[in-house]
């Protein structure tokens, strides 16, 4: 996690893109680099919007990340799709950051501002929309690469290029984002992984359910 970079900075407006039963369906999902230095705030960065807050936004997934290494596996898969910066709907491209390595509770610095890491992603039709693949969520969970949302600890300007310095991690053994996924899809029946899972100050009420509802027995 040494020398981890911010690779691109990505904004978008909710616009309508797609029609759902006749009616215009408005989407922040198409995101493009920023021009230069942005805002952090407490529910988004300045330029950008979320079209359903219920799903997306919000004081816990203020911010998207999604690690730019993944762009190689998914290229191939995705060879009739535009994918730049910001291709799956990120706000923060990275590089140096894996799922497996950022927990639950992690604080970055990134430029003036310092972040929480709150969730992994958990896609919706949107993203299958986007890809023009209806079965894409499901292989983008199973994947692993779900990139992570961040809550805004303290609002600051943001740039690409920006180093991600981690200065915080909450004591104990804690969870990967990767170790969330795993959990939420049964791809891991560890139950001291489920117990210190559940146990995670602050782990949004979704997440508990899946792996509640996952392992119950």
């Amino acid at each position: 996690m040494d020398g981890a970079t911010l690779i691109s900075l990505n904004v978008g407006r909710a616009e309508p893109h797609w029609t759902l039963r006749g009616q215009p369906v408005s989407t922040g999902i198409y995101k493009r680099p920023a021009e230069g230095p942005v805002m952090a705030r407490k529910l988004n960065l300045d330029g950008d919007e979320q079209a359903d807050r219920r799903v997306h936004g919000g004081l816990l997934k203020a911010i998207y990340a999604y690690p730019s290494e993944h762009y190689g596996f998914w290229e191939p898969r995705l060879a009739d799709v535009e994918l730049g910066w910001g291709g799956f709907g990120e706000n923060l491209t990275t590089a140096g950051l894996s799922e497996a390595e950022v927990r639950i509770g992690d604080e970055f610095r990134v430029g003036g501002a310092r972040l929480r890491v709150t969730q992994p992603r958990y896609p919706c039709f949107k993203l299958a929309t986007k890809m023009r693949r209806r079965e894409f969520p499901l292989q983008f969970l199973d994947s692993g690469r779900t990139g992570f949302y961040l809550s805004v600890v303290v609002e600051g300007v943001i740039a690409a290029g920006d180093r991600i310095e981690r200065v915080d991690r909450p004591e104990g053994d804690g969870v990967s984002v990767l170790d969330l996924v795993r959990l939420a899809t049964g791809a891991s029946e560890d139950r001291e992984l489920i117990r210190r899972a559940l146990d995670v100050p602050g782990l949004p009420n979704f997440w508990r359910e899946q792996i509640l509802d996952r392992h119950r027995s």
